[in-house]
């Protein structure tokens, strides 16, 4: 359910604007980010990114809020991968 948008900070320092409920990966790629995917189930954990310090799965999840502030995205990087 979308519910208003919000501001997204990508890695590259670029920003946009996305909807609350909008897919992850479709919004990166409207902003030109390039987030890797492997199985697009959740299961292999290649889509891995950082949103304000938590870890998520792109290809499962979607854009929440909190409808006021910024969402930071960072690359995960596994020191163990």
């Amino acid at each position: 359910m979308n519910t208003g948008t919000i501001k997204i900070v990508w890695p590259n320092g670029s920003t946009s604007e996305a909807a609350v409920g909008n897919d992850w990966l479709k919004e990166a790629n409207k902003a030109g980010i390039n987030i890797p995917t492997g199985c697009l189930n959740g299961s292999c954990g290649a889509c891995e990114i950082e949103v304000n310090g938590e870890v998520i799965r792109a290809c499962i999840s979607t854009i929440k809020g909190p409808i006021k502030g910024n969402l930071k995205v960072d690359f995960f990087y596994d020191p163990f991968w």
